[in-house]
């Protein structure tokens, strides 16, 4: 059955899109290899599986192992949640990542340096993680509610696009503001303008598919009807999978934390 929010959105079909654009999300303190079999069954799912799960660097090698044959990527984070490593650091932290079998990486830039400082460091750190994640898929986490401004956002999104991000992401999920639709239209106006392709991912308090739909709206008015999809647009987010499952008649597998996401 199809249901209607009263916003007017057809939610099965919101649910249908938004699934396979998921990265399902556990950073939790108390993660382990017991909620890593939860966060990676519920990945693949009866009605379509999610793009990727986004784990710690420690779990990556068993969620490689468990998800073998279905498709389903394995992203993990590194310089997080600050962002204030230093680039050997960080480079060391990929590659540890790379050798377990990452198939992602989201790196978080040091949007301390966009706000506080000219922007060097963060470009020279990005340009550090570019190098070290080869042709493996960078996410770079912009932390735009700490960064809040407009003019901090445009500036973080035009570094990590220079610096060769794949991906432009919204947050971390471990700060009080997440993804929020102002920062996302800069973000996804970066994305376009940048002269190859970059994607976006919406991370950060998106549970319910309303404020899914409201951020498909966005990609779609500003990139074009036909440019989303798992290779440009992600949702970073563990509570979402309910809301797809539910509006699609699929009852919710087992519970993972959300971590504020």
């Amino acid at each position: 059955m199809t249901h209607n929010f009263d916003s007017g959105i057809d939610s099965a079909a919101i649910a249908r899109r938004c699934l396979p654009l998921l990265d399902l999300t556990s950073l939790n303190d108390t993660d382990d290899a017991a909620s890593t079999v939860v966060l990676c069954a519920k990945a693949v799912t009866s009605v379509g599986n999610v793009a990727a799960v986004c784990l710690w660097p420690s779990f990556v090698s068993q969620a490689k192992q468990i998800l073998a044959g279905t498709g389903v990527k394995v992203a993990t984070v590194v310089n997080f949640p600050g962002g204030s490593f230093g680039a050997e650091k960080v480079a060391a932290q990929i590659a540890g990542a790379l050798a377990d079998g990452a198939d992602e990486i989201d790196v978080v830039m040091n949007y301390a340096d966009v706000m506080m400082g000219d922007g060097r460091r963060a470009a020279e750190h990005l340009a550090a993680c570019r190098v070290a994640c080869g042709e493996t898929t960078m996410k770079v986490i912009l932390e735009s509610g700490s960064l809040a401004k407009p003019v901090f956002i445009e500036r973080a999104a035009a570094i990590a696009v220079a610096a060769g991000a794949d991906f432009l992401k919204t947050s971390t999920g471990k700060v009080p503001a997440g993804a929020t639709p102002s920062a996302a239209r800069i973000m996804l106006e970066a994305a376009k303008g940048a002269d190859r392709r970059v994607g976006f991912k919406a991370s950060g308090g998106i549970r319910d598919l309303e404020t899914a739909a409201e951020y498909l709206a966005l990609a779609d008015q500003i990139c074009g009807p036909g440019w989303v999809g798992p290779e440009t647009f992600r949702f970073g987010a563990s509570g979402l999978l309910d809301a797809i499952l539910g509006a699609l008649g699929v009852a919710p597998g087992p519970q993972v934390g959300s971590a504020g996401y």
